[in-house]
């Protein structure tokens, strides 16, 4: 049976998903959240955030909510939902 193109999650793919749980963000909000919850451990630049954004749109994680501009709000689907809660639960069970 092949992979499945999303597991296991990266830790940056993690932290969009916790961006996009509470709330719909556009891509320097997450950048900037990310930074500040990790104590500026986790940094996301534009390639690599950008490039996550773009696979969780084709896989169905997260759409577009509203764009003006350039400045594109996202906001997590229900598999994006699920996806994070499976990673959490995943990351409880290592820590137990």
């Amino acid at each position: 049976m092949g992979k499945k193109s999303l597991e296991p999650i990266t830790e940056s793919m993690f932290y969009v998903l916790l961006c996009l749980h509470n709330k719909n963000m556009y891509g320097t909000e997450m950048a900037e959240l990310v930074r500040k919850i990790t104590d500026d451990r986790v940094k996301l630049g534009p390639g690599t955030l950008y490039s996550i954004l773009s696979t969780f749109e084709t896989e169905g994680v997260i759409n577009k909510f509203s764009q003006e501009g350039r400045r594109i709000t996202y906001q997590i689907t229900e598999k994006g939902e699920q996806l994070y809660q499976d990673e959490l639960h995943r990351m409880r069970k290592c820590l137990w």
